[in-house]
């Protein structure tokens, strides 16, 4: 917990109070002090509650999200996530620099997104053992490193290796996002998490165009330099600006890494979010690793430049992020199921636009801007639903939801790109209805039940 031990201490007692004021002696006093007995049995609870509204505002905790603290950990979840997707544009670049083949060169952004999964499974769950600020800046300082060693890299090999080791410290957003919950007050989580989801998605949305930009304009080690360097300086901010806090969570790293099969087991909640959540986002997956086949092919026989920019069509998403929030704040079982349920309806009318309306532009435009709002509302929705199930365990609560999500994710790109290659772009269409299917299965079944 946050350092108040004075404050919280003393709550401590106010349990018996409450036992007092439930007994049978309680029920003989005079009716005046009995209404006064209640109004203090209700600020007893309020008190016995740390998370409550009241408890926070006393405590001063309402005033941690402090604008800069949030604008830091905007920037952070862009640039972080932003280094997995500078290599893709400038693969030919690197290919060339070291006369290697496609396929071989096509080992970099392999070996990031497998560094990404593990790191997630390794690194993120540490969020509920040690000081997270301390955590955040080590991160960073680690993935500075590893760029430095991607810019200096004499061969192939050794961009591989640390491309992995990129993709495994660059997770600093996903430690970011439950760190972020504990400092705003529960009314303001949804909104929170909305927004820089939204930081998130701008990110990825533009590391393709920078990461190629800079390659063009001066070379491919270029981009790695600069990563690292704003890495270094986001450290360097993290740790004069992001508040200290100390998980009360007591576990040595394998007791850690064996509650995550514990949580698995225990919270069916966390289970039916993370498969929806992970076939959607392979739904998602498959339509964007393939979009490429469609769109260099006739009718539409666009370049690569044409293709990259059909990705700009996510700013809907992104703007879309911070009002999904503000509905999940909201927060009933209702609500964030209907915004799951929404989510499916919405991802399934996509497809059937693309299936329908592929070889017309306005079918993909319309199609891709509702299958990214539908992704990105139930994620928005899953996320708020998995990080309130246990507040200690929130790190490796998000570990295994997003370790889900980006398994579903390779399992959309690998569906996808074989159903282009039995029946083209139909292939794609049955490939993502199959995942939605799935996934809309999974929703429903406990009301079958």
């Amino acid at each position: 917990m946050f350092q108040a031990p004075n404050q919280l201490t003393s709550l401590m007692s106010l349990s018996r109070f409450q036992a007092f004021s439930d007994g049978a002696l309680a029920k003989r006093l005079p009716k005046s002090f009995a209404a006064t007995l209640l109004a203090l049995k209700i600020r007893v609870a309020d008190l016995s509650n740390p998370t409550s509204e009241l408890i926070q505002q006393e405590l001063g905790l309402t005033n941690l999200m402090k604008p800069q603290i949030f604008w830091l950990m905007a920037i952070i979840c862009a640039f972080a996530v932003a280094n997995l997707y500078y290599n893709q544009p400038i693969l030919a670049a690197i290919a060339h620099s070291f006369h290697a083949s496609v396929a071989e060169a096509g080992w970099i952004p392999t070996m990031t997104q497998l560094g990404y999964a593990s790191g997630l499974l390794l690194f993120v769950p540490l969020g509920d053992r040690f000081e997270q600020r301390r955590l955040i800046v080590i991160m960073l300082l680690i993935t500075a490193i590893n760029l430095f060693t991607a810019a200096l890299s004499p061969n192939l090999k050794t961009l591989i290796l640390a491309s992995y080791g990129i993709g495994a410290t660059t997770i600093v957003a996903q430690i970011l996002l439950p760190f972020s919950t504990q400092l705003a007050s529960s009314s303001e989580q949804g909104k929170i998490i909305g927004n820089l989801m939204s930081a998130l998605f701008v990110g990825i949305l533009l590391a393709r165009p920078i990461g190629g930009w800079v390659g063009e304009q001066f070379n491919w080690r270029a981009i790695y330099w600069l990563a690292g360097g704003v890495m270094l300086l986001l450290a360097i901010a993290s740790a004069q600006l992001l508040p200290k806090y100390q998980p009360t969570l007591k576990l040595s790293y394998e007791q850690l890494l064996r509650s995550l099969w514990d949580l698995i087991e225990s919270q069916s909640a966390l289970r039916t979010a993370s498969l929806i959540q992970a076939m959607l986002f392979g739904a998602f997956s498959a339509f964007w690793s393939t979009l490429a086949f469609l769109l260099t092919r006739p009718p539409y026989s666009y370049g690569s430049n044409a293709v990259g920019l059909f990705g700009l069509v996510g700013i809907a998403g992104i703007l879309a992020a911070p009002l999904l929030g503000k509905m999940a704040d909201r927060v009933t079982a209702k609500i964030l199921r209907l915004m799951v349920g929404m989510a499916i309806v919405g991802a399934t009318i996509a497809y059937l636009m693309f299936w329908q309306f592929g070889t017309q532009l306005w079918g993909l435009i319309v199609g891709s801007v509702l299958l990214n709002l539908s992704s990105q509302g139930a994620l928005v929705a899953n996320q708020v639903k998995v990080y309130s199930l246990d507040p200690d365990a929130r790190s490796r609560l998000n570990t295994v939801f997003m370790v889900a999500t980006f398994l579903g994710a390779s399992l959309g790109s690998v569906i996808g790109t074989y159903g282009w290659s039995l029946l083209q772009w139909s292939g794609v269409c049955i490939a993502g209805l199959f995942l939605i299917g799935v996934a809309a299965i999974w929703f429903w079944l406990p009301r079958i039940k």
